[in-house]
């Protein structure tokens, strides 16, 4: 969980989760919606990643990445207990 936490901290993943909460993308998808290159997003996808945030597959030479929903459904409920 601490990952996650520390994965969510940055605003840029913060918005490419909100990204792929949407659909699946491409990393030169997520990337058309900021004003940094692909090497920065791609180091950003491994991060949440590797934070179990996000999910990725690969069909022929692209590699889609999705959001891990039930993980991010976790930590929501994680929260609302910590809330009460």
């Amino acid at each position: 969980m601490k990952d996650a936490f520390k994965a969510m901290a940055d605003p840029t993943r913060r918005e490419i989760l909100m990204l792929l909460k949407e659909g699946e993308m491409t990393v030169s998808e997520i990337a058309d919606h900021f004003d940094v290159s692909m090497a920065s997003i791609s180091q950003h996808l491994k991060i949440l990643t590797n934070a179990n945030l996000v999910r990725f597959r690969k069909d022929g030479k692209y590699i889609y990445y999705q959001l891990h929903a039930s993980i991010v459904e976790d930590l929501i409920h994680w929260l609302i207990k910590l809330s009460n």
